[in-house]
């Protein structure tokens, strides 16, 4: 798993298992988050920018990364027994109204250095059905953890998953990792650790407002952002700004947004994952505008929710069962996706 924020390359080794009631369980048994070398890092920025003929070998060249870095986490952790990879690959872009999402990281490539049943772009058929194409953790959130009133992930953009009339909806709320990211490089820090950037920075109401009002958020249903839209709607105004205040407002935005969207559904608990659980100022902002039980859970189901549910979809896959919900994309009906290889 490879997110928008580029924190690193997840690589979660599970065992599922099935009850007789037909409930799923989760055992993580090995699970690592490998940072990117500066070459990659840059390579996976710089990708939306290229020509078509540079990023068609980029997907590639990428698959094959893939591939040995999985080699290489199967060999040190002595792993023996694996009926299916499930990769994600890195998105590049994502215009679901236009029909089309990239998500690159060529997955026959896996198969070819391991030799192990490979299940890859899980997006684009939902895409061509109508959908989204995302939020797709909602089938995990379903399957792996129907505890909680609400699964919240907050990573490059911050995305949610609940019930409703007795149908799961997902969609993503608003940008978070992407951009306070982008501007703690600025200031020479590869993020904003604990949201202490944030917290000395000064919040500029009238981008606050602007940010606040983009036509998004007031679309209902599902939905999706992309790095297109942060391009040309969010970084835009908030260049005008120094890199803390920058830092400051975005955290804001983002907390007002994610506090709406709980309150709005009226929600007793909301389990948070991915790395904006571990951004201490965004958590206490949202906590503030919120009457609901915020829930952070075990450290590696923080780090590793998502990797952990591309592998259960790559097991549904494997038994060519629905592991994309409409509810959550809005494609015209719920489906098993992905790319299966094995020879």
């Amino acid at each position: 798993m490879s997110g928008t924020s580029l924190d690193g390359l997840d690589i979660c080794y599970t065992a599922f298992r099935r009850n007789e009631n037909n409930a799923w369980n989760f055992n993580i048994l090995k699970a690592e988050t490998l940072p990117y070398p500066p070459k990659w890092k840059q390579l996976l920025e710089q990708a939306f920018l290229m020509p078509a003929p540079q990023l068609m070998a980029l997907h590639s060249e990428y698959g094959f990364y893939l591939a040995e870095t999985v080699q290489k986490f199967i060999q040190q952790h002595h792993i023996s027994q694996i009926d299916v990879i499930a990769s994600h690959g890195h998105t590049v872009f994502h215009q679901p109204e236009k029909k089309y999402t990239l998500q690159i990281g060529d997955g026959r490539a896996i198969y070819i250095i391991n030799n192990i049943p490979t299940t890859y772009d899980f997006r684009s058929q939902d895409v061509l059905m109508g959908g989204n194409g995302a939020p797709l953790v909602p089938i995990g959130d379903e399957l792996l953890f129907s505890e909680y009133d609400a699964c919240l992930n907050i990573g490059g953009f911050s995305n949610i998953s609940l019930k409703q009339q007795d149908q799961r909806i997902a969609f993503d709320i608003c940008p978070v990792n992407i951009v306070l990211n982008f501007f703690a490089q600025i200031l020479n820090k590869n993020y904003d650790d604990n949201g202490n950037l944030a917290r000395q920075g000064e919040i500029n109401l009238e981008i606050l407002n602007q940010l606040n009002e983009l036509k998004f958020y007031s679309a209902k249903g599902a939905k999706s952002l992309g790095r297109e839209w942060i391009e040309t709607e969010i970084l835009p105004k908030l260049k005008t700004l120094n890199p803390k205040d920058a830092l400051a407002t975005a955290t804001e935005h983002a907390a007002i947004k994610i506090a709406q969207s709980i309150e709005e559904h009226q929600l007793g608990n909301v389990l948070i994952t991915g790395g904006g659980g571990y951004n201490g100022f965004l958590i206490e902002k949202i906590k503030e505008k919120t009457s609901s039980s915020i829930i952070i859970p075990s450290r590696e189901v923080v780090d590793f929710k998502e990797a952990l549910i591309f592998a259960l979809m790559g097991v549904l896959r494997l038994q060519n069962e629905n592991n994309v919900l409409a509810s959550a994309t809005g494609s015209s009906q719920d489906h098993c996706s992905g790319i299966l290889v094995r020879y």
